[in-house]
């Protein structure tokens, strides 16, 4: 069984004629490495990776992350957990402009009541060219930039797990080769699992693994 598992997953939206459903039967091993969810616009990739997050709790199905079935959780309790085994990367970088680059990319740790491991910290901001921009605010960073924030911040947990939702969205194509680059770097050097969902061809060619989705199902896993 793998770091995320997922059995027989069914997520729908709307009620009678007008359901939809998302995610639609699918079951999955993933284990470590770095792997691409990609597919069609509709097809389900973000629902099935806030799915693995327990941002969204299935209708059907088994999600385990880490050996840990999902469903025992409550919703607080649910939250505590991927605070601390799961790191959360969007398009939107969602960084808290009132702190600097060192207090978001921490902010995780201070949340859940634990000591910052410094040399860690300063270990992710050498490998993502950001030790000489901790004490600078969002506003002054330039959109490559603050995505490797918000890649130092999801990695800051030390998590199992990294979930990327459309990270290189806002991005130009040479910051997008960076980040993906980066994103690859870390997964090797912390020995992690990172699932990325994107819809761009050249990047879903760079990962491990392939899953193509289509109408909430798995059409192709290569």
């Amino acid at each position: 069984m793998g770091i995320i598992y997922a059995e027989n997953l069914v997520k729908a939206f709307g009620q009678g004629q007008n359901e939809v459903r998302a995610i639609d039967g699918i079951s999955l091993d993933i284990n470590h490495g770095f792997h691409a969810i990609t597919g069609p616009s509709g097809s389900g990739k973000s629902t099935l990776l806030q799915l693995m997050g327990g941002l969204r709790v299935p209708d059907k199905g088994v999600i385990q992350v880490n050996g840990t079935d999902l469903s025992i959780f409550d919703d607080e309790e649910l939250a505590i957990f991927r605070r601390r085994n799961v790191g959360l990367i969007f398009r939107q970088y969602n960084l808290m402009p009132v702190l600097n680059v060192y207090e978001n990319i921490t902010f995780p740790l201070e949340l859940d009541g634990r000591s910052v491991d410094m040399e860690y910290i300063h270990q992710i901001a050498r490998l993502l060219n950001l030790e000489d921009k901790l004490t600078m605010f969002p506003k002054t960073l330039s959109s490559g930039e603050r995505q490797k924030v918000s890649i130092a911040r999801a990695l800051s947990t030390k998590p199992k797990v990294i979930l990327a939702d459309e990270p290189t969205g806002n991005l130009d194509t040479w910051a997008t080769q960076e980040v993906v680059g980066l994103l690859k770097m870390t997964c090797r050097e912390f020995n992690q699992t990172i699932v990325m969902v994107t819809q761009d061809k050249e990047i879903a060619e760079m990962a491990d693994r392939r899953i193509y989705l289509r109408d909430g199902k798995v059409e192709k896993n290569e």
